[in-house]
């Protein structure tokens, strides 16, 4: 499928080098294509590792086999399969998954509970093992290549290729992160709805990662949605080789903890923002702030619900400043809610207040804002003092002409 990126794309940035960290790219044609569908990374012994997966009950053998794996913290390589999600394959699919950990533990000579895959694409058909063998023996043997490589290599419907980096001070050590996505449809932030993988040379205990990982999670990937249906085979990791040579980061206590956390939170909120922006068949990418929420659990999910509205993503496809979609689905939230505290604006600009329609509401600025490709959306419930931002884009006729050929 010949995709036009997405008018709402960012060019792949300059990314650090993060010492442990060795990339390399292979074909092993999982579907009908002459690109680059594999990605290894290799990392250094001592490695830890925190990762979030899909909480869909349909997860695939990689997912099942990854929320294993995670818990003894350690990680010596990651490979990546696109076009084929190998979820929905019973045995089979396993079997494949066995075999690529085996041959990629065998090469390394690690451990096989240290070798994650992950796999994305379509869903249903076992993935081919005799591809698979011969995809890694291709990945091992390539040369290595770029983060942007990568990042192209694992995409789907992926329009762009979407990366992001940071440096942080840990005390007087200077650590680096750089991160991939890929995401472009099935996005629904049940977790993450993705495959995204983040690596710094900073040394951090794995229970410690962990904890990190899941607070910029729960602040970034799970606060998108593009169609609110969520993947079998979302996965996000986190690798951390320690290679930058500071004192090992275990608590928020230790000196440069924040910094790294602070630092971790804009590498992932960057990559969530870049999946949202390559939503299938986005023209604009919009930003949902809940205020006067019982919590900020209930904010988040008043935001998704708006964020999911067909109605209100439609709307907002044609530039219409409807807020009465907006009260609806504030409505069917089934959170907290003051109907006449209820206020809502666009662009800076108050449509409604305490739940009634201002007499002195200008649209013609509000549709101006709309015009452009990214939008902002304020929504107070008016009852606590819960708050969220949430991440999604309109909804075309693109999404539904990429859909309906997507196994084509």
């Amino acid at each position: 499928m010949d995709l036009a990126r997405s008018p709402l794309a960012r060019p792949f940035p300059e990314l650090p080098r993060i010492g442990g960290v060795t990339l390399r790219v292979a074909c092993a044609r999982y579907k009908e294509w002459d690109r680059a569908d594999l990605t290894f990374a290799e990392l250094a012994e001592g490695t830890t590792v925190a990762g979030v997966f899909t909480q869909s009950s349909c997860a695939s053998s990689e997912v099942e086999l990854g929320r294993e794996q995670v818990r003894q913290g350690h990680a010596r390589a990651l490979i990546v399969n696109a076009g084929n999600s190998n979820a929905f394959t019973g045995y089979r699919g396993r079997e494949a998954v066995d075999q690529i950990v085996q041959q990629v533990s065998a090469a390394l000579g690690c451990s096989a509970e240290t070798v994650f895959v992950s796999s994305t694409g379509v869903i249903g058909v076992p993935l081919p093992k005799d591809r698979a063998r011969a995809g890694v023996e291709a990945v091992l043997s390539a040369e290595p290549c770029s983060w942007e490589d990568a990042a192209r290599a694992i995409g789907t419907t992926d329009t762009f290729t979407k990366g992001a980096g940071a440096h942080a001070m840990l005390g007087d050590t200077r650590a680096a992160l750089a991160g991939i996505v890929k995401g472009s449809g099935m996005i629904a932030p049940d977790m993450a709805t993705m495959l995204g993988y983040v690596f710094t040379d900073a040394a951090v205990a794995p229970e410690f990662l962990q904890e990190m990982l899941g607070r910029a999670n729960a602040a970034t990937y799970s606060c998108i949605t593009v169609d609110g249906d969520t993947s079998t085979s979302d996965t996000v990791l986190l690798f951390a080789t320690g290679k930058a040579g500071n004192t090992p980061l275990a608590s928020w206590s230790d000196a440069g903890a924040d910094a790294f956390y602070a630092a971790l939170l804009q590498v992932c909120r960057d990559l969530a923002q870049l999946v949202v922006r390559d939503g299938e068949g986005a023209q604009k990418f919009i930003e949902i702030a809940i205020a006067g929420a019982a919590s900020d659990d209930s904010a988040r999910r008043v935001g998704l619900a708006i964020a999911n509205s067909p109605l209100v993503k439609t709307a907002i496809a044609g530039g219409d400043a409807n807020w009465g979609r907006v009260v609806m689905a504030v409505g069917k939230a089934g959170e907290p809610a003051d109907r006449d505290r209820l206020s809502i604006g666009f662009g800076g600009i108050w449509a409604a207040r305490d739940g009634q329609p201002l007499a002195e509401y200008d649209e013609a600025p509000v549709a101006a804002h709309l015009a452009g490709e990214d939008i902002r959306m304020d929504v107070d419930l008016g009852v606590g003092d819960g708050r969220a931002t949430v991440w999604t884009c309109d909804l075309t006729h693109g999404y539904i002409s990429i859909n309906a050929d997507y196994r084509s």
